[in-house]
């Protein structure tokens, strides 16, 4: 009998929270999680409205990271890129900003710019691949900010070389328009990249982490740039409903990224490269190919609800969890999903992981 949707989605909850093994995100009870962070706290006082405490600590680590003079600490990368290109486009008089046609500014947004801001949004590209410098030639006229968002997620999490970064940077400086880089997962582009954060952001105005992500922390983001810039943005930050009581949980968990995560950036890109070089030999095929960062897409020849079921059989089975839910492909009959190389897969052999692979093309 066939599996509906809603009760393969319960199937698939109920098997992850009695999982004792995961590929990528671990599955962590919630006062579990908060045991944690105590642990990890270092401040004996938290912040109050963005002052002191682990706020203030991690906003000056992290501007010393990227070389920026300046940070602010914001609870979410969305308010922290609406506030920096909204002081761009004031100080411009030039409501016109440049981005990639499938950035997360475009497409997961809820059109906050154009709605929030009246932002005028020029597309350099929506081709699956980082913009070009005559690409941002071809759009005429004065525009406020131009952005990059490193790296490209929805197409595959796609950098350009750094040779092409330093070409584009220099083509927006020529320009006299400031370059914005969106770095969500920048903390995982610098292996591929080859430079250090300092050196990726030295090549734009201001630059926004993110700490949830590659980082593992609850939630929250970095704004890095000039004195000035940050002092304006701080300003939207507050009109924007950001400047919280407090934001001690984030800034813990936070710094504890930057302590335990950071570090490993290398060897997860070295392990997702060895992965998906293992997959493509079991049938599935990646994008990009070679991976750019520890995240890539991988491609199964079998459909996404034969894959689901297969995911869900064996999560129960095994009591571990290897992949989340399968999406359909472009190609009739194919599926596609995200994997993501954490610190948890680094206690998986390569081997093991092409088996479990293995099995749900099987299964």
């Amino acid at each position: 009998m066939a599996t509906s949707a809603d009760d393969l989605r319960a199937r698939r909850k109920s098997a992850s929270e009695n999982c004792d093994r995961w590929l990528s995100h671990a599955w962590v009870p919630a006062p579990e999680r908060l045991r944690r962070l105590a642990e990890a706290a270092t401040e004996e006082k938290y912040d109050s409205y963005g002052n002191g405490g682990d706020i203030e600590a991690v906003e000056q680590e992290v501007a010393e990271l990227l070389g920026k003079p300046a940070a602010v600490f914001m609870p979410s990368g969305i308010m922290a890129q609406q506030s920096v290109l909204r002081v761009y486009a004031d100080r411009a008089g030039s409501k016109r900003v440049a981005v990639h046609g499938q950035s997360h500014l475009l497409v997961h947004e809820l059109n906050a710019l154009e709605e929030v801001h009246q932002l005028r949004i020029e597309r350099l590209t929506s081709d699956p691949r980082q913009p070009r410098p005559d690409e941002l030639a071809a759009i005429p006229g004065k525009l406020a900010a131009v952005t990059l968002e490193l790296p490209l997620r929805d197409p595959g999490f796609l950098l350009p070389t750094w040779d092409e970064l330093v070409v584009f940077a220099a083509a927006c400086a020529d320009r006299g328009v400031p370059l914005h880089l969106d770095g969500a997962r920048l903390w995982e582009s610098t292996p591929y990249l080859g430079h250090s954060l300092a050196e990726i952001s030295a090549l734009a105005t201001s630059v926004y982490v993110s700490f949830y992500k590659g980082l593992g922390g609850l939630a929250g983001a970095v704004l890095a740039g000039p004195e000035d810039l940050i002092a304006e943005a701080r300003r939207w930050q507050r009109r924007l409903g950001g400047n919280l009581y407090t934001m001690l949980p984030y800034a813990v968990a936070a710094r504890e990224g930057l302590r335990t995560s950071l570090p490993l950036m290398g060897e997860l890109y070295e392990r997702a490269v060895e992965v998906a070089m293992a997959l493509q030999g079991e049938g599935y095929r990646v994008v990009p190919d070679p991976p750019h960062t520890n995240s890539f897409q991988v491609y199964a020849p079998r459909d996404a609800e034969v894959m689901d079921v297969a995911a869900v059989n064996r999560m129960e089975r095994t009591r571990e969890s290897i992949c989340g839910g399968w999406q359909p492909a472009a190609v009739p009959g194919w599926s596609w999903l995200e994997l993501v190389i954490t610190p948890h897969t680094l206690r998986w052999p390569v081997a093991e992981i092409t088996k479990a692979y293995g099995e749900l093309l099987r299964g």
